[in-house]
């Protein structure tokens, strides 16, 4: 699995501004949101509320940050490999053991239908508006496509995922706009993490497809989002 350099992608540069928000600077040299900046900002945080609530404080940062933890290692072994063509070893840590196994879900379960990748963590973004950072560009069953690997801690249900969808329209988008491409297709490669959250067992691959049809329709859903961001959240 190697990348073929199909587009000379720009480096776009990840700064933090005072209020501790992630942006990014490009050719334009003028800041902007990064897309889970704004998505969050945005978004209905009710069910995050309610589930800090249940569980206390404490527990919740524990069960954020060992989660996070995993994520960043899965993340890693996944953009490592793509990167070179050999798949890492974890080493002795569980929670390296832990990500290096969900990777390698992800690994057979999608990877093998990806045809081409023409970048790996790629910054993108609408001039003046926002930016971001996918996974991987590429050909997903011959189709170009933006394709995001994710870590859960239980399995997902579509019906609770629109942000996932709203963000592949979003980043499809921005390397539409910065390169002349047509993607209307973007991917979730997920693996959650199972019963045991540490140690081996249980995990579960799941995928969920952003289709050209559907495509217009998550689009505009992120251009509302943008806009009340801008209207209410931005400072």
């Amino acid at each position: 699995m190697m990348i073929i350099k199909k587009y000379d992608y720009v480096q776009l540069e990840q700064v933090t501004n005072s209020n501790g928000k992630r942006q990014y600077v490009g050719p334009d040299k003028n800041p902007v949101p990064s897309v889970t900046t704004i998505l969050s900002a945005t978004g209905d945080k009710t069910a995050l509320i309610e589930w800090r609530k249940r569980v206390g404080d404490k527990k919740a940062d524990e069960i954020s940050n060992e989660a996070a933890s995993v994520g960043t290692r899965m993340h890693k072994y996944l953009e490592d490999y793509v990167e070179t063509g050999v798949w890492p070893e974890p080493g002795s840590n569980p929670y390296a053991k832990k990500a290096n196994h969900m990777a390698t879900i992800i690994r057979d379960n999608a990877l093998c239908n990806v045809d081409e990748i023409w970048g790996s963590e790629i910054r993108l973004q609408v001039e003046g508006l926002y930016a971001g950072t996918t996974d991987l560009v590429g050909q997903y069953k011959i189709r170009p496509a933006i394709m995001d690997f994710k870590q859960a801690n239980k399995p997902k249900k579509e019906e609770w995922i629109d942000d996932y969808f709203i963000q592949m329209a979003a980043y499809s988008d921005a390397h539409n706009s910065m390169y002349g491409t047509d993607i209307k297709e973007g991917h979730i490669f997920m693996c959650t993490r199972g019963d045991d959250t540490i140690g081996i067992g249980g995990e579960l691959y799941q995928q969920f497809d952003l289709l050209p049809e559907d495509y217009d329709k998550w689009l505009g859903r992120w251009y509302d989002r943008v806009a009340d961001y801008y209207e209410n959240y931005a400072k």
